[in-house]
């Protein structure tokens, strides 16, 4: 067996957006029943066959790293928190799109991440601007994964996607609005259909 090229991917976002159910359902398969509060950090692994039956084919081991989501402006749970920051391959920031709140606490987010050595404090966002140059030069790629798309109401998905819209642009970044449901088939033994809405 040829060796194993490891991945880290960190997940982050405020605590109720959804990163637990997303890591279980992307590294096990299947919905996540009861999800608890990550404490700290939790990681979960996949195997992936990048281009797989190719001649380039490559094995990953791809870590994603859960951190628990208390975004209190205390020192300590930065710094705490910073130990997971080191030798990140990419960044995953999820957010609730039914909860404003937890989208704009994504700035803080990525520049406590990708900021380790300068722990950001305060507001990041004046007035609705952002300066989209702190990630110019960000060699780490940036997935934002807006959860819980299901639970708007569908008169309010177009505002809602509208509000949202911005971010993406903002951390060039791709995105994705995810819904989760789950299908129970007698023939079918995956009980989880994922469906993805890119938006452009």
């Amino acid at each position: 067996m040829a060796s194993l090229d490891r991945v880290k991917v960190l997940v982050l976002g405020d605590s109720g957006v959804g990163k637990s159910s997303l890591v279980h359902l992307l590294c096990q398969n299947q919905v996540l029943g009861n999800p608890s509060w990550t404490v700290g950090c939790s990681v979960d692994v996949r195997i992936h066959d990048y281009k797989e039956g190719t001649p380039e084919e490559k094995t990953f081991y791809i870590e994603l790293w859960d951190v628990g989501g208390s975004v209190g402006s205390a020192s300590s749970l930065k710094s705490t928190r910073a130990v997971f920051y080191n030798s990140v391959n990419g960044i995953i920031l999820v957010h609730d799109l039914t909860n404003k709140k937890s989208s704009q606490n994504l700035y803080r987010w990525s520049l406590e991440a990708l900021n380790r050595d300068s722990s950001p404090t305060g507001v990041i966002v004046s007035n609705g601007d952002y300066d989209r140059e702190q990630f110019a030069e960000n060699p780490v790629p940036l997935l934002l994964i807006g959860t819980k798309f299901d639970q708007i109401p569908e008169s309010k998905r177009s505002e809602v996607l509208t509000r949202t819209a911005f971010l993406s642009e903002d951390f060039l970044a791709e995105e994705i609005n995810l819904v989760i449901e789950k299908r129970y088939f007698t023939r079918d033994p995956s009980p989880v259909r994922l469906s993805f809405y890119l938006l452009f």
